[in-house]
C-alpha cells in the first residue's frame, strides 16, 4: 500500500527577533512534538493562502507572509510530507491555542533546544542560515 503524501504549509512567525514554536497536543499525531504552526493544503489552494488560513484557525492570528523558504520533503514510517515554509509576521490578534498544548517564543539558536517533529529540522537549519545572511 502506498504511503499517504501530505502537502502542508507552515508559518515561521517572527516577532521581536524571536520565532513562534507550538507544541502538538497529546491527541494529535506525533504527540507533544514541537512544530511551526500550519496545516494541510486543500486541493487547488495556494500554499501561501493555506498558511494564513491555518494560522487563523489554529491560533486566532492574522499574519502576513514576508517570503518563502524552499519546500522540504520528509518520510515518516506511515506517511510522507512536503512542507512549504513561509516567514511571516503578525498583523493582528491575540494567540489562542485551539489545537496545540503550548507555545514558546524563541531566538533562532534556542529553536534547537526543543523536541521537534522531524520534518521541521531542515526548516530550522534553513531559517537560521538565511537569518545569518541578512544584512544588519
Amino acid at each position: 500500500m502506498a504511503k499517504e503524501i501530505l502537502q502542508v504549509a507552515c508559518a515561521i512567525i517572527e516577532r521581536d527577533d524571536k520565532v513562534l514554536a507550538v507544541q502538538r497536543s497529546e491527541r494529535m499525531n506525533l504527540p507533544l512534538k514541537w512544530e511551526f504552526p500550519g496545516g494541510k493544503i486543500h486541493q487547488g489552494e495556494p500554499p501561501g493562502h493555506c498558511v494564513v488560513r491555518e494560522v487563523s484557525e489554529e491560533l486566532n492570528l492574522q499574519i502576513a507572509v514576508s517570503r518563502s523558504l524552499s519546500p522540504v520533503c520528509h518520510d515518516y514510517p506511515d506517511f510522507s510530507v512536503t512542507l512549504y515554509p513561509f516567514i511571516c509576521s503578525i498583523v493582528s490578534g491575540e494567540i489562542t491555542l485551539h489545537e496545540h498544548k503550548a507555545l514558546l517564543w524563541l531566538s533562532p539558536p534556542e529553536l534547537w533546544s526543543l523536541d521537534w517533529v522531524a520534518a521541521d529540522f531542515p526548516l530550522i537549519a534553513a531559517y537560521c542560515r538565511q537569518r545569518n545572511r541578512k544584512p544588519a
